[in-house]
């Protein structure tokens, strides 16, 4: 049996498990299972790298980046990135990848449809490195933004001050997501205009509360489950490939 799992604190809800155990038995693949890791340190992965059915790993939150020192290899796009959301494990040898870059820049170019405003990454983590490496492939100018400011980063409070120029919005943080569904990047949403783009990574509520007051005043919005579909299956094809 072919071993394949989820690492990341917490994994109260988690899309991976549900999306590969229906894969598995949807395409007949009966020599593979999919299981969650929940580990509070991302050194405890050496307990599950001793296990020789193991043969690759999603990683989430907050171990993107965390997990690099513990890789034997890193594929140069990951490298580029800095940061790894899969792991493949092959004769013993633990490379990393990056497949958020993949399913992120491709159900971005669907959603904006040949567009290319300039964008906001809310967040700072590892999942916004990947969309920081898409926007760039892509030509597109960004800013960060983080609660605090810097040269290169500007905080939520700057916002609304950017709003006229830069169109897209991306939420790379996990502001909103289950169980804290009432919550949402802060900034003035009536500053949104039909102009306007709103992407969220956050995938568990579908429609989150940025989503919601996005639409609501006008701007077009894209929920996470795309992208976490397109990385899912760039997965499985690293894995297998």
């Amino acid at each position: 049996m072919r071993l394949f799992g989820l690492i990341g604190f917490p994994l109260s809800h988690s899309f991976s498990k549900k999306y590969f155990s229906q894969k598995f038995e949807k395409e007949g693949i009966i020599d593979s299972k999919y299981d969650l890791y929940e580990i509070d340190e991302v050194s405890k992965v050496l307990e599950l790298f001793n296990d020789s059915s193991l043969c690759g790993l999603n990683v989430t939150i907050p171990y993107k980046e965390k997990i690099i020192p513990f890789l034997d290899e890193l594929d140069p796009a990951a490298e580029k990135i800095g940061a790894v959301n899969v792991i493949k494990i092959k004769n013993g040898k633990k490379i990393g990848f990056n497949s958020d870059y993949y399913g992120f820049k491709n159900s971005l170019e669907i959603f904006l449809n040949g567009k290319r405003p300039k964008a906001l990454i809310l967040g700072t983590g590892g999942a916004s490195k990947a969309v920081k490496q898409a926007l760039i492939d892509l030509n597109m100018d960004y800013k960060f933004v983080s609660r605090k400011s810097s040269s290169e980063v500007i905080s939520y409070d700057q916002i609304d001050d950017y709003l006229v120029e830069y169109h897209l919005i991306i939420n790379t943080s996990p502001v909103g997501m289950s169980p804290n569904v009432d919550s949402c990047p802060t900034f003035d949403y009536s500053k949104l205009t039909d102009n306007h783009f709103l992407y969220d990574l956050v995938y568990n509520p579908e429609e989150t509360k940025f989503l919601r007051l996005g639409k609501e005043n006008g701007a077009k919005i894209q929920t996470g489950l795309p992208m976490l579909v397109g990385q899912a299956e760039k997965a499985w094809q690293i894995w297998n490939d």
